[in-house]
């Protein structure tokens, strides 16, 4: 039997949500990005795909655990990819992949995952229910 390649079986799961070069202002002392300016970016993706899915404003309610797989340096591009995990009468799931091209032009490799919940809202800030799922 031959072997598996297994870079090339991982490819990023969902729908790219954002997309965007990790500049000087965002690197530590070291020269590397920091995880905060990730996190934050990943959180941002989550609500680009959650305002689409709501039609409308909405609030982050919660942002899971996020692990980093690989260092990134200034100048990779960053590609967000999102998934709904779980639509409820208000909320919503959503997976986040962060994939990183970096400048040497290699393939994407994962940097992180996380989870994060919004909630649909209205212009007064209240909760208020989903509109229903478009179906495909």
């Amino acid at each position: 039997m031959g072997t598996v390649d297994n870079e090339h079986l991982l490819r990023p799961e969902g729908e790219l949500s954002l997309q965007l070069p990790a500049g000087h202002d965002a690197v530590n002392m070291f020269g590397d990005v920091y995880g905060g300016w990730v996190s934050s970016q990943a959180v941002l993706a989550s609500e680009i795909r959650a305002g689409q899915e709501a039609q409308g404003r909405i609030a982050t309610v919660s942002v899971g655990r996020m692990a980093f797989m690989s260092p990134v340096l200034q100048g990779t591009i960053l590609s967000f990819y999102t998934r709904v995990l779980e639509r409820g009468h208000s909320s919503l799931r959503i997976a986040v992949e962060c994939w990183g091209l970096c400048p040497d032009g290699k393939a994407p490799r994962k940097v992180t995952v996380c989870e994060c919940v919004q909630v649909a809202i209205d212009a007064d800030g209240h909760i208020r229910r989903l509109p229903p799922a478009e179906s495909n």
